[in-house]
């Protein structure tokens, strides 16, 4: 008689436990809302974004340098993005079930933070430039434009832009693809914040606080 109340009662406190439980999230519902889909596709996006507009900015003129025109950051960035979505497509568990998932994942966690860094040097030249190119007073000389920040200044530093034939483009364009780049920069460097929060909260937050004592035997309480 004691056993089947027992056997009862263990049932009761399984079938408590299982409704207490969190219900399994429906793979048919907000699916591009999951992570990391999400925010891989978010970092595709903006680092295409970022890629175009960097060649936009080299068509003006060829003679801009490498961290004016931030190509290399989109590009590296949509690499990023690209590991965040083979870590979608292999099944993603906040709890590590393989070697190859546990690696991606550590991969991923670099990249995003590496990609936060490269976004925030970005903003930085971008910013530099943007309030650089806002003073500039330029004149054409041939098929080029020289610019300087202060024409009254004989030791002034001169910019050359090449191939440029009209100054209005220095002046104007060029500096609303700066401030182009620094949303946009901005905007991934946010991404890939909550990209490597997110994966650091789900590796590293969980944790064994404590024992819960039953009447049979102790356990451990994940919490």
């Amino acid at each position: 008689m004691g056993q089947g109340q027992k056997g009862s009662s263990d049932k009761e406190e399984k079938k408590k436990k299982r409704d207490e439980s969190p219900a399994p999230e429906d793979s048919h519902k907000c699916r591009v809302c999951r992570f990391p889909l999400l925010v891989a596709l978010l970092q595709l996006l903006l680092g295409a974004a970022v890629t175009v507009v960097a060649f936009l900015m080299l068509a003006i003129s060829p003679s801009l340098m490498a961290r004016e025109t931030p190509h290399w950051a989109g590009i590296i960035l949509c690499l990023v993005s690209i590991l965040g979505l083979i870590l979608y497509c292999i099944n993603y568990h906040p709890d590590e079930r393989s070697s190859i998932q546990f690696i991606a994942k550590l991969l991923y966690f670099v990249l995003c933070t590496i990609g936060l860094v490269i976004s925030v040097l970005v903003i930085a030249f971008s910013g530099h430039h943007y309030s650089q190119t806002g003073s500039f007073r330029c004149q054409q000389a041939g098929e080029d434009c020289v610019c300087r920040l202060d024409q009254e200044d004989p030791i002034a530093r001169t910019f050359t832009y090449e191939g440029v034939s009209d100054c209005e483009v220095i002046t104007g364009t060029l500096t609303l693809y700066f401030l182009l780049q620094i949303v946009l920069n901005l905007l991934q460097a946010v991404v890939c914040a909550i990209g490597a929060f997110i994966m650091w909260k789900h590796r590293y937050q969980v944790f064994f606080a404590g024992l819960q004592i039953g009447s049979s035997s102790s356990q451990w309480q994940n919490v």
